[in-house]
């Protein structure tokens, strides 16, 4: 059975565009150019300087912000220019520099003014009207698992790009996915706008995984820039591997090395079978509605409450409690009667002790369940996050690096 596909994935905080040129004001009279407030005897390499240039456009929604040389600064205000909002953020300790609290919006027109004091007192100025890059040219990237999360062993870091990327290896070289474990981790490119990221085996439990992001002004694609700069993390937990074996029609929970569970199932029928494969747990929804029509299907069915659903592919597959299969079947275990998802018997509301909720209640995203012995096809790598379907030779074939 099938939902459209609701998986989400937080788009990355974003990072510095373009390097723009320094608008530098120095604090002591006599330079027609200087932008001083024309003060006399200020020390003669006391400036502030903002990142952005006054009049640019493409300006960074990260890293612009403002600094002084040989002085202090004493107040400075950021307002978006059409609206004057006020744009929050923070002179540092040392007084030495000031940012924005939060990532500025892209295609936005902004001011900066900023006043300071030289070490010899003098008086500091500078001001800047910019415009950030724009939508249309730059690109960010959407990104699962999300910082902070615990994930199964089977998690790969996946990106999904809103624009298609031509140059591979000059924004592949920019992100880093590390792990405490010390695994060998490697990119592959799907297509012109996913990039996911694994080691040759599942992580090792109980591992850390980082993702350092550093698309700053990175050329993507002909005049389109990245825009992100982030650091990710997130922690691999116990491993879980579950093997569905149509044959048998059961499902053995295997956690840590040491089965666990073992669990009747109903795979999909003849008519409509269960892909055979390694196949990641993407997301995981308490109830759901599946309705055929959303895989091109007839009108076979339409439940607005599936219990238990954990969804394996993009294009339908899950496994999800079944509360209607023992209208006129045999008992779990007998045979497969679902459109391709694996089914576990469950109880309308979600509610009880049953196989359905035990499963979903021990399982993580990013856990891995393998189907075997079904006369269907091996998943397609790129149908959810199963790339573990390709061959390692073939997985490091597909970097750009």
């Amino acid at each position: 059975m099938t939902t459209p596909d609701t998986a989400t994935r937080r788009a990355l905080g974003a990072g510095a565009v373009l390097m723009v040129g320094l608008l530098t004001l120095t604090g002591c009279g006599g330079d027609a150019n200087a932008g001083t407030d024309g003060d006399k005897g200020g020390d003669a390499g006391a400036r502030i300087s903002i990142s952005a240039k006054d009049g640019s456009a493409g300006a960074s929604i990260n890293s612009t912000g403002v600094k002084v040389s040989d002085g202090t600064l004493t107040d400075v205000r950021m307002t978006v220019a059409e609206s004057g909002a006020a744009v929050p953020g923070g002179i540092a300790g040392d007084g030495t520099s000031w940012k924005p609290k939060e990532q500025l919006e892209r295609g936005t027109k902004y001011r900066i003014t900023a006043a300071g004091k030289a070490e010899d007192g003098g008086k500091l100025s500078a001001d800047s009207t910019f415009t950030t890059v724009s939508e249309e040219n730059s690109f960010i990237g959407t990104y699962t698992p999300d910082d902070g999360t615990t994930v199964g062993v089977g998690m790969p870091v996946s990106f999904t790009f809103d624009k298609e990327i031509t140059d591979k290896k000059a924004v592949q070289s920019h992100i880093e996915v590390t792990s405490s474990s010390g695994q060998k981790v490697v990119g592959y490119w799907f297509d012109a706008q996913r990039l996911d990221f694994r080691p040759e085996k599942y992580w090792k439990a109980g591992s850390e995984v980082t993702a350092s992001i550093d698309l700053d002004g990175v050329e993507g694609a002909d005049g389109v820039f990245g825009v992100q700069k982030k650091t990710v993390t997130f922690t691999v937990g116990r491993s879980q591997v579950s093997t569905v074996d149509v044959s048998t029609q059961t499902m053995t929970v295997v956690r840590d090395g040491a089965t666990v569970k073992t669990i009747p199932i109903s795979a999909g029928s003849p008519e409509h079978t269960t892909y055979n494969g390694q196949m990641v747990i993407s997301e995981k929804s308490e109830q759901t509605r599946m309705n055929s029509r959303t895989v091109g299907m007839g009108g076979e069915y339409d439940i607005p409450d599936v219990p238990h659903a954990m969804r394996l592919t993009t294009s339908g597959t899950f496994v999800h409690g079944n509360y209607w299969y023992s209208k006129g079947n045999p008992p779990f275990g007998s045979q497969g009667t679902s459109h391709g998802c694996v089914g576990l018997a469950d109880v309308q509301g979600a509610q009880g002790d049953t196989d359905g909720a035990w499963f979903y209640d021990n399982s993580l995203i990013g856990d891995v369940v393998v189907v075997k012995n079904s006369a269907d096809k091996t998943v397609a790598p790129d149908n959810g996050l199963n790339g573990w379907n390709l061959p390692w030779s073939e997985w490091t074939a597909g970097s750009a690096v």
